[in-house]
């Protein structure tokens, strides 16, 4: 597989680019290869390695990098894919080129766009706006007579506008989303199977600040959507007025979405009351994914004493709004969480969650042997200890959970319930005058329903060390062992992890890792002792360089008279580095020798 990004993306420059560097060019490059085998038969070829090349160019605050990455292996190959972006941007104005993004509201759009836009946000009067056109998705087109792995996919394009006003106390946002597909992008014989749609949306979205501890936000949306685009349109004036806009169709359908939040906060206590509703059928075509014909009410609230914090929420949901659908499912949610710190070394928290669905008459009556009746409830805790001396320092940590999922259906009488036991625990040690560090951890898990029982063992014992003068060497080795049970199978797996990582003149990056794991699987059948073992071997290296190619820097105001105004520099250039070295050599004498200075100057007489 071969695999080429070409990519340019210009991130924000400051306002005054006449006082930033004039030019600066970095990068990166590296490989990566991985060996695999397994006792199964399984192997990977180092061979199947992956190369990649980064380049930035910064000119007068304006960032331009380009990459590039390679892929290949022994089995396939596919032909290289291009992107390009590039967002400059000056004082309040971006530019978006390429494939980029533009955040709206969550009724409205979220997907990136392959195409161009602009933004402004004037810092000083909260005005702002942006706008943008591309392509949303590209088409996946099957010839005639050809045997789809998939459905094909028309082409889809749109635009959008966004204007507001406002801080982020108080601000107000518009927006309006317009997207169609293109039905030539695919094949004529898939038009009667797969329909070709049209959107728009209109959104708004605002914070008020009644008073300083009471805030009101709301973010609501209004969609018109045609689910076929042959179908005939409405006739009418009605229709008429939005046609050079949208074509009301036969098809379309205007459904809306919103939600809203009061809010009240003051020093030690905070508290919000919100709602949602999203109509049956609501969506967006520049959202990827929305739930809809639901709405749900809840509040949450928060309390500080002291040094605890005290939380809780409850919330009611409910679908089938729409009372179309054969059922209707309830559900309440609720929680409570409290954290204590106990001095700088002890901390305390502990988390209980519980949750309620039952499930109603829709269109049609429920039956009592099917009807969804479940209740979750889960307790956690966490408590960590740290302590640190000149020689060493400890850390210890313990979690638990347990959670119990109960089915309350009346047929099932208990046999569909499941709990879940889970606890940890982590003891580290550092110990300073070596630099080097132990940890051991352990978790256990376990799991009853169905008339089964499951558990799960975890041990695992590690260390790090850094070597060499400049630590630029760092070691790490862990071993684990794993205990699978699950009634009268047993299995166990052994792993041993090492990995090293060396940094060469700050600029070059080696890294290795070496990973056996060997397995057991023992299971108990006809009183006869069965054994399946197997073991896998895992070895990856890594390199990566990381440079300036040629920079143009201002010097300090202190340092033009005797140096110049720009100092030239290249990692390629010896004496650029010879010449680098010396300046910072004699900037850290001349800081030495003011410290001292200041220190004769200080000094009692």
């Amino acid at each position: 597989m071969a695999v080429a990004v070409l990519g340019i993306n210009a991130a924000k420059a400051i306002e005054d680019p006449r006082k930033k560097d004039p030019l600066i060019i970095t990068g990166s490059m590296g490989l990566q290869s991985t060996l695999y085998y397994s006792s199964g038969g399984s192997y990977a070829s180092p061979l199947n390695y992956s190369m990649y090349a980064n380049m930035n160019v910064n000119l007068y605050g304006y960032n331009m990098p380009f990459a590039f990455y390679y892929s290949a292996n022994n089995y396939s190959f596919s032909y290289p894919q291009f992107a390009f972006n590039f967002s400059p941007s000056y004082k309040g104005w971006t530019l978006h080129l390429g494939k980029r993004s533009m955040p709206f509201s969550s009724y409205v759009y979220n997907l990136p766009f392959n195409g161009a836009g602009i933004e402004y946000k004037s810092p000083k009067s909260g005005f702002r706006f942006g706008l943008f056109y591309g392509v949303l998705r590209e088409a996946v087109n099957f010839e005639p007579g050809e045997m789809p792995s998939g459905k094909p996919v028309y082409k889809r394009s749109g635009w959008g506008i966004k204007v507001g006003y406002g801080n982020s106390r108080t601000f107000a946002d518009l927006y309006l989303f317009r997207s169609q597909d293109h039905q030539s992008s695919i094949d004529d014989i898939w038009h009667e199977d797969i329909f070709a749609q049209e959107n728009i949306v209109l959104g708004m979205r605002g914070r008020w600040q009644i008073i300083k501890q009471l805030s009101l936000t709301g973010n609501v949306a209004t969609s018109i959507f045609s689910t076929d685009t042959k179908a005939p349109q409405l006739p009418g004036e009605e229709a008429e007025k939005y046609e050079d806009l949208f074509n009301v169709r036969y098809t379309s359908l205007m459904r809306w979405a919103g939600d809203v939040t009061l809010a009240a906060t003051f020093r030690r206590f905070s508290l919000s009351l919100f709602y949602k509703h999203i109509q049956p059928d609501y969506m967006s075509m520049g959202v990827s994914y929305m739930n809809n014909n639901y709405h749900n009410i809840g509040t949450a609230a928060n309390l500080r004493l002291g040094n605890i914090t005290l939380g809780g929420n409850f919330s009611f949901q409910e679908d089938n709004v729409s009372r179309d659908q054969l059922y209707t499912t309830r559900g309440l949610t609720y929680s409570a969480n409290a954290s204590m710190p106990i001095g700088n070394k002890i901390s305390l928290s502990a988390n209980y969650n519980g949750y309620i669905q039952r499930q109603y008459d829709g269109t049609a009556h429920v039956n009592d042997t099917t009807r969804l009746d479940r209740t979750v409830n889960s307790i956690s805790g966490t408590a960590s200890y740290n302590t640190n001396t000149e020689r060493l320092g400890h850390y210890f940590s313990l979690t638990g959970n347990y959670s119990l999922n109960e089915d309350n259906n009346r047929t099932i009488a208990g046999t569909g319930d499941v709990g879940t036991l889970a606890v940890g625990s982590n003891y580290s040690i550092s110990v300073i005058p070596i630099e080097m560090n132990f940890s051991i951890n352990y978790s256990y898990q376990q799991s009853n329903g169905y008339d089964s029982k499951y558990t799960t063992s975890v041990y695992t014992l590690s260390a790090s060390k850094a070597l060499l003068r400049e630590r630029n060497l760092s070691l790490n080795a862990s071993a684990s062992l794993v205990d699978n049970r699950m009634d009268s199978d047993k299995s166990i797996t052994a792993a041993a992890n090492i990995s090293a990582a060396y940094t060469l003149a700050k600029v070059h990056n080696f890294t290795l890792n070496l990973n056996y794991s060997h397995y057991a699987n023992t299971n108990l059948v006809l009183d006869e002792f069965q054994r399946d073992k197997g073991y896998d071997f895992t070895c990856s290296f890594s390199y990566s360089f990381s440079f300036t190619a040629f920079s143009i820097k201002r010097r300090a105001k202190e340092e033009v008279a005797r140096y110049g105004k720009y100092e030239y520099y290249s990692d390629f250039s010896r004496r650029a580095i010879r010449e680098r070295k010396l300046l910072e050599y004699q900037r850290q004498k001349n800081d030495e020798n003011r410290q001292k200075m200041n220190s004769v100057e200080a000094a009692p007489l």
